[in-house]
């Protein structure tokens, strides 16, 4: 590795030549290596300007564009620390993340400048520009007026790259701290596992503000000096058109299962393919039997944590079993554990995944209570996911030991749409939990008691939570109950409404 261990020097050093497109685009916003190295620059600059230093948090609710990835670099660049923000957040979301993470610049979308600029004067916080997907915005005014070359700041291994929140069913969210090293020792695993080279041309349909699509596909592409067939979103049509060109793909479950019912997938049209990737949520088994059948590869799924990065993978070479996650990535050390004491538990028993390797964490931000609560003594980190080993090693992830939903690759906390449908007149009480789902690993559905005398419906239910959430964390079916169930203890029985409900999305 390069003498600073800034994620940027080691990208840079791995770099193709310069005119090779790094991020191909359907508009004009492509950009060579070159291009993207000299545009980074033009960032880094901008953010040093407006009075970003080293260390310095810089949150991004922007829509996804080939500045994304520009800002990603320049933050590296700056020796800034990325806080990339979902854009579904509406602005009470929003006001929680950044009172914590206290940033020194805040970009957003163009339409949001005035309505963030509001909410930054209420929490004190310095600076709001703004970024649209059109190189417009105060912020690429900034760019366009900047020097191309940048001295890159040198960083310690150890020092934060990014902040990506996160949280379990209960309390507040919590910010992990991804460090240099966190980032690139994953990806370098990761291209050295699925066989990345300067070959590939990745679909990049993802979305930019969450560990998938920005530090797992953007980072094994740019280290391996790859192009990215780089989409504003996922298109089943525009993915079809694109497979002929293309030799790799990245998505989630819901990718999987859309492109399946389009009629133009098919062996001709992914001749030219290598590697279909799945992540961010359970890929159901007969999801990877269809898609083999239909065009001739199985689909190879991997696991990991906003906390943790990269985990395991199913191999490159040989069987990947569906239903499985795999092998632990190199690098990596990955025990199933008795939740109470860490201890292993037997080959074919159920425990939780623990974690220990340079792809975990630096812990929770401004959170050390938090932090240490979750890792053992020996270093191990505890994912609070409950799994087992089969006798051929594979991993096969079971549930959860919380009962995070995750939907179409999101995280969904169910207490805090528990809290927003609780707080509707002529609700009683509420459980939301996570339910087999066909096109989104898990679909979000609550339970809900009605008071006495009323007469809420699942639709005047759903239209009052309108605007309250993001449309991911919103419920995609709302049950009328008479009770939930519970235990001797009083507390809600959610595995008795998984199993109630497991058949809801099917058929």
């Amino acid at each position: 590795m390069p003498e600073s261990a800034n994620l940027f020097d080691l990208i840079a050093a791995r770099a193709p030549n310069p005119g090779k497109l790094a991020l191909e685009t359907a508009d004009a916003t492509s950009l060579a290596y070159g291009e993207l190295f000299a545009r980074s620059a033009q960032a880094a600059h901008a953010l040093v300007e407006l009075g970003v230093k080293p260390g310095d948090r810089v949150a991004a609710q922007i829509e996804k564009s080939t500045d994304v990835i520009v800002v990603a670099l320049a933050c590296l660049r700056a020796g800034a620390v990325l806080l990339p923000l979902n854009t579904a957040y509406t602005l009470a979301e929003l006001e929680y993340f950044l009172g914590d993470a206290e940033p020194a610049l805040i970009l957003c979308r163009p339409d949001s400048l005035e309505p963030v600029r509001t909410l930054a004067r209420k929490l004190g916080l310095p600076r709001v520009d703004s970024l649209g997907d059109k190189r417009d915005g105060t912020f690429s005014e900034s760019i366009a007026a900047a020097p191309a070359v940048f001295e890159t700041v040198p960083r310690a291994s150890g020092d934060l790259a990014a902040i990506l929140y996160t949280s379990g069913t209960t309390g507040r969210s919590k910010g992990a701290m991804l460090t240099h090293e966190n980032l690139a020792s994953n990806a370098l695993a990761l291209v050295e596992s699925w066989r990345f080279t300067a070959a590939d041309r990745l679909i990049h349909a993802l979305p930019v503000f969450h560990t998938h699509g920005l530090f797992v596909a953007v980072n094994v592409a740019l280290i391996s000096g790859a192009t990215m067939i780089y989409m504003s979103r996922f298109d089943p049509d525009a993915v079809i058109a694109a497979l002929p060109q293309a030799t790799s793909m990245m998505g989630v479950p819901t990718f999987y299962t859309r492109l399946l019912d389009h009629a133009g997938l098919g062996r001709a049209i992914c001749a030219n393919m290598r590697l279909f990737v799945s992540g961010s949520a359970p890929l159901l088994a007969e999801t990877h039997h269809s898609w083999r059948e239909r065009t001739g590869f199985s689909i190879l799924e991997r696991y990991g944590m906003t906390e943790t990065n990269m985990i395991t993978s199913n191999p490159y070479d040989g069987e990947r079993r569906p239903g499985t996650v795999g092998f632990a990535l190199p690098g990596v050390s990955v025990r199933i554990a008795n939740p109470d004491d860490g201890t292993p538990v037997r080959p074919g028993e159920v425990g939780v995944i623990e974690v220990k390797g340079p792809n975990v964490f630096a812990g929770y931000w401004r959170m050390p209570e938090k932090t240490a609560q979750e890792f053992r003594a020996d270093g191990f980190f505890i994912t609070g996911d409950l799994a087992r080993v089969d006798q051929d090693g594979y991993i096969h992830i079971v549930g959860r030991a919380k009962d995070l939903v995750i939907s179409g690759g999101f995280n969904v906390y169910p207490k805090e749409v528990e809290t927003e449908i609780d707080a509707i007149e002529g609700v009683l009480e509420s459980a939301v939990f996570g339910v087999a789902h066909p096109d989104f690993g898990e679909g979000v559905t609550a339970a809900v008691v009605t008071r006495q005398g009323t007469t809420l419906t699942e639709r005047a239910i759903l239209a009052a939570l309108a605007g309250r959430l993001a449309k991911f964390k919103a419920p995609k079916r709302v049950i009328i109950v008479e009770s939930l169930p519970r235990n001797a203890m009083g507390k809600v029985q959610k595995a008795a409404l998984r199993e109630s409900y497991k058949d809801i999305y099917r058929g």
